[in-house]
């Protein structure tokens, strides 16, 4: 099964059940560049895939009203009883909308850290609306379940197709990238985690995050330069896009040009609020890694390496903390 794969639906009776794979994602690279009325922070980021992925199986069944019941294996206990969970409000969404009333079983093992920055509670959420569209595919229109994604949460749009990607807005605008190559990585997450929203908050206090405020320059950086450059990475330096990208240089770009890549506005910010992501930045760097990122808003910290050899070496070398959750793999490319 591939990341974006429903497993195919069973029936036995009035009772459907499906699994599916919810995949955590890395971003290549995050800028903050603007902000709306509302308060929404606008980004420019590369979004992977990363084979580490949550596993989720429905269970549905016709009711004269829809609940959705929700049992987590190998996450905090809060998740199984928080009725905002993100899984939970979109099977409930999805069936409100298709005026379809069902009593839904969703159970939710857990391999994505919580609050990592890896969007594992958006990826739930978005797998659980692909699982669903599969199952019912005239139930809800596609610009419909679209629609519902973003109701639900600025990433989980993203996630009813997750592929390599350069994502803009509030994480609305989605460009999928073809012919992105595998990327070998080495991926920890310190302890305890963060919330997004504080990270902005704080963020939002600093002279960067004023100056968004103020419509003034941004970064240093010429906008909107940072993050279409990257197909030059794997393309030889030919534009900002490419049909068919060549994947064997896809490490053999300049180490310079990685790092300017995967520069994170909020990584300082974050560093601030949890020291795990400079301890974990340090360390990775040190292990080898051709470039090293944050993902989203923290405290997910990732290394690339040239072969999955060199990033299982690398993983084996660093001293982790006890409590860090360390991932040794690789970012997936188009299904």
């Amino acid at each position: 099964m591939t990341t974006s794969d429903v497993e195919v639906w069973s029936t036995d009776g009035a009772v459907r059940t499906a699994s599916v794979r919810a995949p955590a994602k890395l971003n290549l690279g995050l800028r903050i560049v603007g902000r709306r009325p509302d308060g929404y922070h606008l980004l420019e980021s590369i979004f992977v895939p990363l084979d580490l992925a949550d596993e989720l199986t429905l269970r549905v069944e016709p009711a004269r009203r829809t609940r959705v019941l929700l049992t987590v294996e190998g996450g905090p206990p809060e998740l199984e009883t928080d009725d905002r969970n993100l899984a939970v409000r979109a099977a409930t969404a999805f069936f409100d909308s298709a005026g379809q009333p069902a009593e839904v079983q969703v159970t939710l093992t857990k391999k994505i850290p919580v609050g990592a920055g890896m969007g594992g509670g958006s990826s739930d959420a978005g797998s659980v609306l692909r699982a669903l569209a599969s199952g019912h595919p005239q139930a809800v229109s596609a610009p419909r379940l679209a629609a519902l994604a973003a109701s639900l949460g600025a990433d989980i749009p993203y996630f009813l197709d997750p592929r390599p990607a350069l994502v803009r807005g509030i994480g609305e605008q989605i460009e999928p990238i073809a012919g992105f190559p595998a990327l070998p990585v080495v991926v920890a997450t310190p302890q305890p985690p963060l919330r997004t929203a504080d990270v902005f908050r704080a963020w939002d206090g600093t002279p960067s995050g004023g100056s968004v405020r103020a419509g003034l320059a941004l970064t240093p950086a010429e906008p909107g330069r940072r993050m279409p450059s990257l197909s030059a990475l794997w393309n030889g330096g030919g534009g900002d896009r490419a049909e068919e990208p060549d994947p064997r240089v896809s490490l053999e770009a300049s180490p310079s040009d990685w790092r300017e890549l995967l520069v994170n506005d909020l990584e300082d910010t974050a560093a601030d609020l949890q020291p795990g992501v400079a301890r974990l930045r340090i360390e990775i760097e040190r292990s080898g890694a051709r470039a090293v990122g944050m993902s989203g808003s923290g405290p997910t910290v990732f290394g690339l390496f040239g072969s999955a050899e060199e990033a299982r070496a690398a993983a084996l070398r660093i001293s982790w903390d006890p409590t860090d959750h360390v991932h040794v793999g690789n970012t997936t490319s188009s299904p």
